[in-house]
């Protein structure tokens, strides 16, 4: 076994090795940028060596500088997490150079299942289905419409050396195809260094499964079961679960069997997934296809871990020191279920728009998870466990992933994971840049994930017109207005008790108008009433058990019947004081309230309301990012759903388009320029 192991990544997964080498007795080496100078990853490491700058292209990505790292510290091994070096080949080969041992599969291995061409031709020699599709190489655009038009739209365009959801376009018309091309090659060149392109149908109603694999170097390969990721946003995934609710125990051996024989076909040891597409339509279950291997540890392993109590990255480093795998395929068994949730830099309500700055407030709902080695260890606390590598007062990078952090939570049912994820979700208090937890409460919470019907579409097809935060139900709504008066009250009732008040006896009021939504339009308004212990709105009363100290930012709220001794409902209710009131978040939506007293909301109706300034003659930039090409020029006429710019932001390419019918008057910036969000890019007139 090695004594000390270098990890050549960063952030929460950078965190999560080191756990597991530090419970096994083995030193664990960081590496950082100056943007990860403090970060908890470099703190927890028994050393840490500085490699460069923020850009990844100088620091992480720069085999030399690890290496160089691995002997300035006697480390024997590195642990490549995901992303960055984890799946280059030449980086394996150049470590084997220096004796130095890759936690992970033998770089042909990688070479041939990294080339997602040559990929799909060595799982079709090996009995693995494989979607329709042109694998060569593909001259030119024109070449790309005539290889499109053969496969049938809609056709998938996707980078050859892509991954995480980057280089991809999907296209449903020869239009498609030549404005999406050029971009997917740029894509695949800028984050990958490898432009080459390649086609295949793309199968409708599709549903994301992967089968996670563990083998040795003694010829022993198992399937751990599958992971179901179907939930996703641009091809990125945003919630996975294990086992898959769509899987049977038929599929799933069909599923495991072919992919443990394309395991065995390329030699593959160590952790990693073959990542699957199935036809949602066919209930046979029979119409699954190979998309790719991913010859690395995946994001989502925690739920594999979770369910099957095998602990992926002590096998990744048992193999990488030759041992043999302790248990065969009879003993993997699936415990109940696990879903997890990515946590992101990036705020739903403006269109999914990436987010950088500080975090001001940090504060997840339990503490990151400890490795004890058990099973239930990795479950965490009470069944939520928080993988995160971020802290409170630190930094989210233009720089890296936006990932903040992963929720991941199990349960003896699927419902019961979900419920707890939506409390999990409701206590997770970030402040200071945009996030997309309420967007996960609301998937958690729609019927149709509950029920289990889910396809990689569910997004786009649940959220068309983009997310404007999860309903309120009539109880919520109630139980909203009525906690509103009670810290209105309690807020009143603190002011009055302040040194140097006027003299006399002061009551604080209890009567409250309280509107919920941020204007007239779409808001309701409610009268709420508080006498002693009473409270009521609109005349009806409402039994709560709360405790509020006025300047609290997290309240705990049980909802009772007038005659029950149980309670109907909990909610976390998450409090930001606004002018005229607060904003409450709880159950997927940020909800406004303005509170006043009875009073003078009668005379507040008399006012005028402002109303917001017309932006719509400006492309006004969304996220900080760069300006990597101008498609129009000053003069020219445009057309609505015309590109008028793109936007690089997160090594993510975003195209910004015309909404109606204009002329350009002025051009703002140039390509190659820096932008900083709502940056006017041009004007229109």
């Amino acid at each position: 076994m090695f004594s000390k192991i270098l990890i050549a990544n960063r952030g929460e997964i950078a965190c999560r090795v080191i756990k597991t080498a530090r419970r096994m007795g083995i030193a664990t080496v960081a590496v950082y940028s100056d943007a990860d100078a403090r970060a908890p990853f470099v703190r927890m490491a028994d050393e840490a060596v500085h490699i460069g700058p923020a850009q990844a292209s100088e620091s992480y990505l720069v085999a030399d500088k690890i290496i160089a790292a691995c002997k300035q510290t006697g480390a024997e091994a590195v642990h490549p997490g995901y992303g960055f070096l984890s799946e280059r080949a030449s980086f394996v080969e150049a470590l084997a150079a220096e004796n130095i041992a890759f936690i992970g599969p033998p770089a042909d291995v990688i070479a041939a299942m990294g080339d997602k061409i040559e990929s799909k031709k060595i799982a079709r020699e090996a009995g693995v289905n494989v979607v329709p599709g042109f694998v060569g190489e593909i001259r030119d655009t024109d070449h790309a419409v005539e290889i499109s038009d053969d496969i049938g739209y809609p056709v998938m365009m996707k980078a050859s050396a892509g991954g995480g959801g980057k280089g991809m376009r999907l296209a449903y018309s020869e239009k498609d195809v030549r404005e999406g091309f050029e971009a997917t090659k740029r894509e695949g060149l800028n984050s990958f260094g490898d432009d080459r392109v390649f086609i295949e149908k793309f199968i409708e109603d599709p549903r994301h499964i992967e089968i996670q694999i563990l083998g040795d170097k003694h010829g022993n390969v198992l399937y751990l079961n599958e992971r179901e990721c179907s939930i996703q946003r641009r091809h990125q995934k945003v919630v996975e679960e294990a086992p898959s609710p769509f899987v049977t125990p038929k599929m799933r051996k069909a599923m495991g069997e072919q992919c443990v024989a394309l395991s065995k076909a390329v030699g593959y040891h160590s952790a990693g997934t073959v990542e699957l597409i199935v036809s949602g339509a066919d209930k046979t279950g029979e119409s699954f296809y190979f998309l790719e291997m991913n010859t690395r540890l995946q994001v989502e392993h925690p739920v594999t871990e979770m369910i099957t109590g095998v602990d992926l990255v002590e096998w990744m480093i048992r193999v990488a020191a030759g041992e043999k795998l302790a248990m065969t395929q009879d003993d993997i068994k699936i415990d109940g279920w696990a879903i997890e949730n990515r946590v992101y830099a990036e705020d739903p309500y403006r269109g999914f728009l990436p987010s950088i700055g500080r975090l001001v407030h940090y504060q997840p709902p339990v503490e990151p998870w400890t490795d004890d080695g058990s099973a239930n260890g990795r479950r965490g606390v009470d069944g939520i466990r928080v993988d995160d590598g971020v802290y409170e007062g630190g930094e989210v990078s233009i720089h890296y992933d936006p990932m903040i952090a992963k929720l991941v939570t199990w349960g003896e049912t699927r419902d019961e994971a979900a419920d707890l994820q939506v409390k999990a979700l409701d206590a997770f208090r970030i402040e200071g840049l945009g996030h997309n937890v309420d967007f996960l409460s609301a998937i958690m919470q729609h019927p149709r994930f509950r029920s289990g019907e889910l396809t990689t579409g569910f997004i786009a097809e649940e959220y068309p017109e983009g997310f404007e935060g999860a309903p309120a139900d009539e109880r919520l709504t109630r139980v909203l207005a009525a906690v509103g008066g009670v810290i209105a009250t309690a807020d009143a009732d603190r002011a009055r008790r302040i040194d140097q008040q006027l003299d006399g006896d002061f009551y604080a009021p209890g009567d409250w108008s309280i509107r919920i939504g941020e204007r007239e339009e779409g808001s309701t308004t409610h009268e709420v009433r508080l006498v002693e212990d009473a409270i009521s709105v609109d005349g009806e009363p409402v039994v709560l058990e709360m405790e509020y100290t006025p300047g609290e930012t997290m309240v705990e709220v049980a909802l009772y019947g007038e005659d029950s001794a149980e309670s109907e409902a909990t909610y976390t209710l998450q409090l930001s004081p606004t002018r005229t009131g607060y904003a409450v978040t709880t159950r997927g939506a940020t909800h406004q309230l303005r509170i006043l007293q009875s009073r003078i909301a009668q005379l507040a109706g008399h006012m005028i309301e402002k109303e917001p300034p017309d932006l719509s003659k400006m492309l006004i930039c969304p996220m900080p990012g760069l300006l990597v090409k101008l498609h129009v020029g000053e003069g020219d006429e445009v057309q609505p759903g015309q590109p008028l710019a793109t936007v690089e932001a997160m090594k993510m390419e975003n195209i910004l388009r015309a909404e109606k019918e204009a002329v350009v008057s002025r051009i703002n910036a140039g390509e190659g320029d820096s932008l900083a969000v709502d940056e006017v890019i041009l004007e229109l007139e």
